[in-house]
């Protein structure tokens, strides 16, 4: 168990903030990089387009036809059964109806999509190209000053 007066790791303090120095510097450095800046705008752009295709599309058309066959006991000749007087009925309604029905169904897509899309973002977070690019750099660094940090059976 190791603490603050503990030798050892009074010892690794030195390191540790030469680490966290030297990759906050480099981060700085490769920001200010054009073809960098352009790969982060790329990728967080591409996230967010999985991101949302996923909440809104694939997840409430999932819902949208799960639930009915479940209810239907995976009998998609049952599901047809119970949806065609639902869709007559919805065809033969008055407009005023028609329209509450469709933005009712427009309410429950985007409230369905939105539900995924919060959970998605927090369950998948966005993975910076800056990070990855500082820690490649950061194992070279540690190979490089490897001879010069001490090994923690020296630090004992």
């Amino acid at each position: 168990m190791s603490t603050l007066s503990d030798p050892a790791t009074a010892s690794q303090a030195p390191d540790v903030a030469a680490y966290w120095a030297e990759r906050r510097q480099y981060i700085e450095r490769i920001r200010k990089t054009p073809e960098m800046r352009k790969r982060f705008l790329g990728r967080i752009a591409l996230y967010l387009l999985r991101r949302i295709a996923w909440s809104f599309g694939f997840f409430p058309v999932l819902m949208a036809f799960w639930v009915p066959l479940v209810f239907a006991s995976f009998n998609p000749v049952v599901m047809a059964s119970d949806l065609i007087p639902l869709l007559q009925a919805f065809v033969d309604s008055n407009p005023e109806v028609q329209a509450t029905t469709l933005s009712t169904l427009t309410i429950a897509w985007a409230s369905v999509g939105f539900f995924f899309l919060v959970f998605d973002v927090i369950l998948t977070p966005f993975k910076s190209p800056y990070q990855y690019e500082a820690d490649v750099y950061m194992k070279a660094w540690e190979q490089l000053n490897q001879d010069q940090l001490p090994t923690q059976n020296s630090a004992r």
